[in-house]
């Protein structure tokens, strides 16, 4: 009897998009995929690979969205992997298909971009998008033109309206694509003999491709070190000039882009569009920037009120769920780590969904009408110097809330030397985790009194610790600006679209994947994170911690009031942090952190709130036996304010402790949940263990600086 046969499985077909930015190639990949999207990585860079399925008439298809770029002449990395994938290398996953959008209102910027994948013999086929708005301004598109000119499929569209969007999905099921016939021949600017041994050794046959390969091979991380040394050595031997060969294919490609465009576009006379009216307001040198001012305020304003209803539902949730657990299950190990581990740090995740989708939403908004390449363009001149980049204030001003989205927010900067200097000096931002460490200390330190009749001396201090942040970014960012190399050049490019109206599915879809990469990737480092400090916490040295629990055991046997039993169990559980592994850990350091006028139990605090920055203030609370409720926070204040310290006399919480504190926290990386995120955005635990580094260094100089100065 034979076997049955076995059907192959059949992968399917891979349809990448591209296009020129703010053309709608996202929305295009949003219409065609919805919620069926994943993100994963490039090998080798930082840039996100966003890759969906299309699903049409029981057929599957993979298609893949790839970043921005207005040509193949690589410089920021996402153009270098719309290059290292458009170029079919042998080392990437090739995709069968390209569809590109175009904007119908830049037909001969897209054209060139278009003219490029001809030559590399690609499966192609073009989408003019903006239909509408081509036609709002009385410019008639004659497709037939392009397609005799180009001789690829050409398809008109309004993504927005999801008007022509089946029509995509039939193309792509139709698969009707084509390679067209070359657009300009490479050996019009350069002599084609030298690209010979470029094609062996790389298995090709088109002349464009191999041109492409040696021209801009070395910037592609994707290649094998081999393979680059390769080429590196070619370059050395060949003796010619490729700038200029790659100056001259551009003159001549627009030479003939420009005769195409004669043909193909009805020039009428078009009005001044009504985005320029408005740009004379919103890019003003004085209303623009207090326009964007505003627009951040009401922004965060918003976040701050709307994200703290369901933070706080989320909260009061997870501290339910332990304390249901801890009273349901019996006493143990496994109970304890459900519910002051594993519970408190799935929770630790799940609080900052909120703040992530509405920050993620509002810029999706501002993205989406158009504003944000405005801003972008604004802040741009300002940013620089500092070795920024314009982009950089949306993650930085996003760092006032929390730290994570604004970490997640500098993705969006293509020049590698600004992204990571944005990441490494974002969390320096006083973001809202600081402000109970902040209230505490400056409660016990700073009167209540105001100076010039009605400026509080409190709040002064409060604003000090923001501006503090600030400088420390600016400093900050100014010093690894000249200490980072990169030959990647730093420009701005950026295009000024015509401003509408957001399109919501899009935004929806964004919070949705901004929230879910959240969870999925930072979320399991917090965990695990988490899991680390509560064994840390929880356990010590068996014979000292069996000793403690005897003791208060004799001493609860004593007693009958309830006031004496909560007494002597806070005593216990402060004896027994003090003598956990963490809190080994505490006195272990004291010799390093008594400078800056901290004792053991400080200390502890300090290892703690790496957890979270605002763990400290319970910390010290469990810490120094206060009873109550620790969110009272004029309870805390008074127990603090009544330490002393047994070696000195003096207060433990003095002006200087309290001020040395105040400014360790506005500059130290106390937040896992952050680094996490670094992880997760830089690809790697090298750049997060630089900035723990780092911030922890500056934070320390500068706390015993404060110290010394108040002392």
């Amino acid at each position: 009897m034979s076997e049955p046969t076995q059907t192959p499985l059949v992968k399917p077909l891979k349809i990448a998009i591209i296009g020129n930015p703010n053309v709608g190639k996202s929305t295009i990949f949003n219409q065609l995929t919805g919620l069926n999207q994943k993100i994963g990585n490039y090998p080798g860079v930082t840039v996100d690979k966003k890759t969906g399925v299309m699903t049409h008439q029981g057929s599957t298809y993979e298609i893949i969205d790839l970043p921005g770029t207005y040509s193949l002449y690589p410089n920021s990395e996402d153009e270098i992997i719309a290059h290292r994938v458009l170029n079919q290398l042998s080392e990437v996953e090739r995709p069968d298909y390209v569809l590109m959008v175009v904007d119908s209102l830049q037909v001969s910027r897209g054209l060139f971009l278009a003219s490029q994948l001809i030559d590399l013999g690609l499966n192609l086929a073009l989408v003019l998008n903006m239909a509408d708005m081509a036609e709002k301004q009385r410019l008639e598109i004659k497709g037939y033109e392009l397609f005799k000119s180009l001789g690829v499929p050409i398809l008109s569209t309004d993504a927005r309206g999801a008007k022509g969007i089946e029509q995509i999905r039939e193309l792509i099921h139709q698969k009707n694509f084509s390679k067209s016939s070359e657009f300009l021949s490479v050996s019009e600017y350069l002599d084609t003999q030298i690209l010979s041994d470029v094609k062996e050794k790389f298995e090709v046959k088109n002349d464009y491709q191999a041109y492409q390969i040696l021209r801009f091979g070395l910037k592609d991380k994707g290649l094998s070190q081999e393979k680059r040394d390769w080429i590196a050595n070619k370059l050395k031997s060949i003796h010619v000039d490729l700038p200029a060969a790659q100056l001259e294919e551009t003159k001549l490609r627009y030479r003939k882009i420009t005769g195409i465009i004669e043909k193909a576009l009805n020039k009428k006379e078009i009005k001044e569009r009504r985005s320029s009216a408005i740009d004379k307001i919103i890019l003003h040198p004085v209303f623009g920037y207090l326009i964007f001012a505003a627009i951040l305020l009401v922004m965060f304003q918003a976040i701050f009120a709307w994200a703290s209803v369901p933070m706080d539902l989320i909260d009061g949730f997870f501290a339910d769920l332990g304390a249901w657990v801890s009273t349901s299950l019996p006493d143990g190990p496994l109970t304890s780590l459900l519910a002051d581990g594993i519970i408190p740090g799935i929770g630790g995740v799940v609080i900052f969904i909120p703040q992530i989708a509405m920050l993620f939403g509002f810029l999706a908004i501002l993205e989406d009408t158009g504003y944000m390449s405005r801003v972008v363009f604004l802040m741009d001149r300002w940013m620089r110097p500092f070795g920024l980049h314009g982009k950089s204030i949306v993650p930085l001003v996003s760092g006032v809330a929390c730290a994570i989205p604004g970490v997640m927010a500098a993705r969006n900067i293509g020049n590698w030397k600004e992204k990571i200097i944005t990441i490494m000096v974002t969390p320096l931002m006083s973001c809202s985790a600081r402000l109970p460490v902040y209230i505490i200390l400056i409660g016990l330190v700073v009167p209540n009194e105001t100076v010039l009749g009605f400026v509080n001396m409190q709040a002064l201090a409060l604003l000090a610790l923001y501006l503090l942040g600030v400088v420390g970014v600016l400093v900050t960012a100014f010093g690894l600006k000249n200490i980072l190399k990169t030959a990647e050049k730093s420009f701005l490019m950026v295009e000024l679209p015509s401003y509408r109206t957001p399109r919501w599915k899009d935004v929806v879809i964004t919070m949705y994947n901004k929230s879910k990469t959240f969870v999925t990737e930072a979320g399991k480092v917090i965990l695990a994170i988490s899991v680390i400090l509560w064994v840390l916490g929880s356990y010590g040295p068996p014979s000292k911690m069996d000793e403690i629990r005897a003791a208060s055991e004799l001493r609860l046997a004593e007693v009958n009031s309830d006031e004496e039993i909560e007494t002597i169990e806070a005593e216990t559980s402060s004896l027994l942090l003090e003598n956990s592994f963490i809190g080994i850990m505490g006195r272990a350091i004291e010799p390093a952190i008594r400078p800056l006028g901290y004792d053991w139990k400080i200390g502890i605090a300090l290892i703690t709130s790496f957890a979270a920055r605002e763990v400290f203030v319970s910390t010290i609370a469990t810490i120094y036996s206060i009873g109550g409720d620790p969110e009272d926070d004029s309870t805390i204040r008074e127990k603090l304010d009544s330490q002393i310290n047994p070696v000195t006399g003096d207060k433990v919480f003095n002006k200087a402790t309290a001020f040395s504190l105040m400014v360790f926290y506005a500059f130290a990386m106390q937040c896992m949940s952050t680094l996490a995120v670094v992880y997760r955005e830089t690809k790697g635990w090298k750049w997060p263990l630089i900035q723990t580094v780092y911030m922890t260094v500056l934070a320390y100089v500068s706390a015993l600086i404060t110290y010394q100065i108040f002392s």
